[in-house]
């Protein structure tokens, strides 16, 4: 299964919302660090996709040797 930085983005979102919605002090602080936490993965994910669509341009513009 392959995860998109959209999946990471989504779990963020609603950390987001938890956190808003906790009546407690500690419960919106655990929610505020694992939205945190998911869009620092979702930054990883989206670097990576980034990469490799780079390197898909790159390799496709290359002349194809040995034909």
């Amino acid at each position: 299964m392959s995860v998109t930085s959209e999946f990471y983005m989504a779990r963020a979102a609603e950390s987001a919302r938890d956190a808003e919605a906790a009546t407690l002090d500690n419960v919106r602080d655990r929610c505020r660090r694992s939205e945190a936490a998911w869009l620092t993965m979702a930054g990883r994910i989206a670097q990576g996709e980034a990469m490799r669509d780079t390197l898909a341009i790159e390799k496709a513009a290359r002349p194809a040797i040995g034909l």
